[in-house]
């Protein structure tokens, strides 16, 4: 049977596209740092797995049909963690699975992973990071979709979302639960082609949007 698996379960995106997925059937796998934060979620279609990132994980891959890469260091943390989660975590995770043939990967990039260079502020290192993770999905040889969500805010889930940049900086925002919508619907539509694209809140209904 179908299993997904989703690295990153407990951040807020994560969650909330578990909780999409289940509420589906879908047989997720939820791999998190600490089961505590998914104590609340009781499916037979969910397995919580333990594990640290920094790790070998290649076993958690097996039997994934596909993979979504929702994890992230966090604003707290520095450099380091950025390098090694952001970057070398999302390395590992795209080779584990090559290695175990997962048919798609979705992961999670950012806006501005096109370009860090065009950005000057403190989430450089984090954009670096993202950009190199992407451009090493890119050439793995996996079918991938990569999404690059504008700054996330914590509204309530709109459903309507748009692909193109604003030409307004401060309208280039989404909220994490549209994201979640986001890479539920990619999930479900398991998609077998590569693309790349950026989401804002928008006026297009998700499903339409990302098709």
């Amino acid at each position: 049977m179908s299993k997904t698996l989703i690295i990153g379960a407990s951040g807020q995106i994560g969650k909330m596209t578990t909780e999409l997925l289940l509420q589906h059937e879908h047989n997720v796998i939820a791999l998190v740092r600490n089961k505590n934060k998914l104590s609340d979620l009781n499916s037979v279609h969910l397995t919580i797995i333990e594990q640290d990132l920094e790790s070998d994980f290649s076993d958690v891959v097996k039997d994934c049909e596909q993979v979504i890469f929702v994890a992230g260091s966090g604003g707290g943390t520095g450099a380091d963690k950025t390098l090694l989660i952001d970057l070398w975590a999302a390395t590992k995770a795209i080779n584990f699975s090559k290695e175990h043939g997962v048919k798609h990967f979705i992961m999670v990039s950012s806006l501005g992973a096109d370009d860090p260079d065009a950005i000057q502020s403190d989430l450089k290192p984090y954009l670096v990071a993202k950009h190199m993770a992407d451009r090493y999905l890119i050439n793995s040889g996996l079918s991938y979709t990569i999404v690059r969500p504008g700054a996330l805010t914590n509204e309530a889930a709109s459903m309507l979302i748009s692909t193109t940049r604003p030409s307004d900086r401060s309208n280039a925002k989404i909220s994490r639960e549209n994201v979640a919508h986001v890479l539920f619907n990619i999930a479900q539509n398991q998609c077998n082609s590569s693309c790349i694209f950026e989401i804002f809140d928008g006026d297009s209904p998700i499903k339409a949007a990302v098709k």
